[in-house]
């Protein structure tokens, strides 16, 4: 008898593993992404990137600055597309008031660390953030090191 895992589809469209790098990442929200056509057919083959992503705030809306999403080269003819379009993040209020107060107030910067498919729709996981020191990302990356180290340890002492 085998046994079969039921594997759940990777839904992630982008990922931005330089956020993790450079922020120290702490409240996560979730946001609608307004799309056009031709970018939708577009994140179905992939063709995003978010690694120079942020979310800037203009009269009471989210907007995604910096995501490049690549044109098809069969797009219409009677289209012109813009891959680095700013696009509308679509928050209730009260998620709003919460990101607008803390990049306002409390100096947190706001960045896309992924794009991702929930059902049909395209969501973007956008994130506070907080920049870190070259000490800090040497820290990081210093516990990391260690961390695996630990973990290839243990495996071979349990063998």
């Amino acid at each position: 008898m085998s046994k079969h895992r039921s594997q759940k589809p990777d839904n992630t469209i982008a990922l931005n593993k330089r956020a993790r790098h450079d922020y120290h990442l702490e409240d996560r929200f979730e946001a609608g992404v307004a799309l056009e056509g031709w970018e939708v057919k577009a994140l179905r083959r992939g063709k995003a990137q978010i690694t120079e992503s942020y979310v800037m705030f203009k009269n009471g809306e989210a907007w995604l600055l910096g995501a490049q999403i690549s044109p098809l080269s069969t797009a219409s003819t009677h289209v012109s597309p813009d891959p680095t379009r700013t696009r509308k993040l679509l928050l209730n209020r009260r998620e709003l008031n919460d990101l607008l107060g803390a990049t306002q107030q409390k100096g947190y910067t706001c960045v896309c660390t992924r794009m991702y498919w929930k059902q049909h729709l395209v969501k973007a996981e956008i994130a506070l953030a907080k920049g870190k020191e070259m000490h800090d990302k040497r820290e990081t990356e210093k516990n990391r090191d260690w961390n695996r180290e630990k973990q290839r340890l243990l495996r071979t002492e349990n063998r």
